[in-house]
């Protein structure tokens, strides 16, 4: 029954890649028998199963009728399936609408609206955010537990009773399958990806088979992968950082990729790479901030003769180094490279893992960059703390606006990798993209002598004073977070005055007072905040002083990648 998917077999003519469906038939034709994708202490599957549970799916959607150029959706955690949806929508050249498992059920209507979605794969637990069947364009539902389907009436049926498993015809060497719908070209929509973006308007970016594709090439230029190595996939599949950087790269090697099966929390990762050992992981800087509060700073604060010791310099570094050997273990053992992105590395944090040799590439984009713009390469001596690495090879960066005294200015790129634009939406298309190709990033920031970029801020986040004065509240963020007690925090203005607002470590503080009563803990508190206002102080020019800070007692509300949303908590 898979007729339909079967109108002609392509033969490979070139080790490009042009469409995402190639580089998947490149990948099984090196590596066929090495496995390929399979969550933690479980059996992977090869990419040669990997392939024919592709085509077997796209399959199932040619048969409920997707055509080229239709938007499928999927809606779920990290797993095995959802990379097999993903690639089987394309096999039948429709577009993925990848959306955040963590967006409310009021965006994921109005994404399931506004794109047309006509199929949608999602989870058990996360069905009821999908709305009712047979309102707009939505006409089918496929559960990825275990890819069984509705039609209309909700009535499941197994997948083997749809499609036909007897697949023997792509168990000798994997072909591109040519599709009834028309033959997906390299300029042709892979994904809409709608962004959860810190400012509070959702955009829907669309992105080529190039552009995800050059991207994942430009990551094999920063970090020689081999086809033995383990990638450990923390980060939601539906955020273009770990869609390239730990799904089609890894892929693009041969490598193998592990799913944790549940949220990521540092001894859920602790106890996946004690068993899988990987020798890379892409993770957002507030997962390493973590480990480094929590197994770092407590040791260097609690014990005052590691403390004292840590100032003698012949001292300092082997200290530094025994506590990285730990680290190292933490992750495994066996870890090569940890690909940082998607938010601003908090500076004291990476000074430690620098020192001590942790082996971490900071990296710097945008989901409209699919997404990498600059980063690494891995081991290059020239790279400085606190930047995000160089340009990447085939991306140009040049910084507009620049202030004279700081060298600060508006960051725009160009690339194979720039998105196509933002779907129906032209005017803010062509508000962010010029007809040269350059797309203003929204980020301010600096070029140094050895071409690394150093991100300064949003364009957007910029607090201008009464007195005429530009605030960067990230900067401040970033001394408020290197305090001890305290998890994270947001730099507002509030009537001509700066206020910090901050979210302790409630887990410290408790093990600094156990024992004591609510109101002492609340005193602890008071006082913690009251001296952290006083260092932050010293270190600021008064114009940028703070006023007050005041103790946000629940968790901020973050995007994807763990960058606060500021404007809910804007007092404009």
């Amino acid at each position: 029954m898979l007729e339909c998917c079967i109108n002609r077999i392509m033969e490979k003519h070139n080790n490009i890649p042009q469409t995402l469906n190639d580089f998947l038939d490149s990948s099984v034709e090196k590596f066929a028998d090495r496995p390929a994708l399979g969550f933690a202490n479980q059996t992977p599957i090869t990419y040669r199963e990997f392939l024919e549970k592709v085509i077997t799916v796209a399959g199932l959607l040619e048969k409920k009728g997707v055509l080229k150029g239709d938007r499928v959706a999927i809606l779920g955690d990290n797993s095995p399936n959802w990379g097999i949806s993903y690639f089987a929508i394309l096999r039948a050249g429709a577009i993925a609408v990848p959306i955040l498992p963590n967006f409310p059920q009021s965006d994921i209507r109005h994404i399931l609206s506004d794109s047309e979605v006509k199929v949608l794969f999602t989870t058990q637990k996360q069905l009821e955010k999908a709305g009712d069947l047979g309102k707009g364009k939505l006409k089918h539902i496929i559960t990825l537990d275990d890819f069984l389907t509705d039609d209309q009436t909700l009535t499941v049926e197994p997948i083997s009773d749809l499609v036909d498993r007897a697949i023997d015809f792509i168990k000798k060497i994997p072909r591109t399958i040519g599709l009834k719908s028309g033959k997906v070209s390299a300029d042709d929509l892979a994904s809409i990806i709608y962004t959860s973006g810190t400012s509070g308007h959702s955009k829907a970016v669309m992105l080529t088979h190039q552009n995800l594709i050059s991207n994942a090439l430009i990551m094999s230029t920063l970090i020689n992968i081999q086809p033995d190595w383990t990638f450990l996939s923390i980060i939601t599949l539906a955020h273009s950082l770990e869609f390239t950087t730990g799904f089609l790269f890894p892929i693009r090697n041969g490598a193998r990729i592990v799913y944790l099966g549940k949220p990521p929390t540092p001894p859920l990762i602790e106890k996946a790479c004690q068993a899988e050992k990987p020798q890379a992981i892409c993770a957002v800087p507030i997962i390493l901030e973590k480990i480094y509060k929590k197994k770092v700073l407590t040791v260097l604060e609690k014990n005052l003769i590691i403390k004292m010791l840590t100032r003698l310099p012949g001292i300092k570094g082997k200290i530094y180094k025994k506590i990285n050997k730990k680290l190292m273990e933490f992750f495994g053992g066996e870890l090569v490279v940890m690909a940082i992105g998607g938010a601003s590395f908090n500076l004291e944090a990476e000074r430690f893992f620098h020192r001590a040799g942790f082996p971490y590439l900071v990296g710097y984009g945008l989901t409209e960059t699919s997404p990498l713009l600059a980063g690494g390469p891995f081991e290059d001596k020239t790279i400085k703390i606190a930047s995000t690495g160089k340009p990447v090879p085939g991306v140009e960066i040049r910084i507009l606006n620049t202030n004279p005294n700081t060298g600060i200015g508006d960051i725009v790129a160009r690339g194979p990798n720039i998105m196509k634009g933002y779907y129906k939406n032209p005017e803010l298309t062509r508000e962010v993209l010029d007809e040269q190709g350059w797309f203003k990033t929204g980020d301010l920031g600096r070029l140094d002598k050895y071409n690394n970029l150093y991100i300064t801020g949003r364009s957007t986040n910029m607090i201008l004073m009464s007195n005429g004065e530009n605030i960067y509240p990230e900067a401040i963020e970033g001394k408020i977070n290197s305090s001890f007690f305290i998890m994270e925090s947001l730099v507002i203005e509030n009537n001509g005055l700066l206020e910090a607002w901050v979210y302790p470590d409630y887990d410290l503080i408790d093990q600094e007072t156990r024992g004591k009563t609510e109101k002492q803990k609340g005193e602890f508190i008071d006082k913690v905040l009251d001296q952290m206002k006083v260092e932050i102080n010293s270190q600021l020019p008064s114009s940028s002083r703070l006023s007050r800070v005041i103790e946000q007692k629940e968790p901020f509300e973050k995007t994807a990648t763990l960058k606060i949303k500021r404007y809910l908590y804007s007092h404009g």
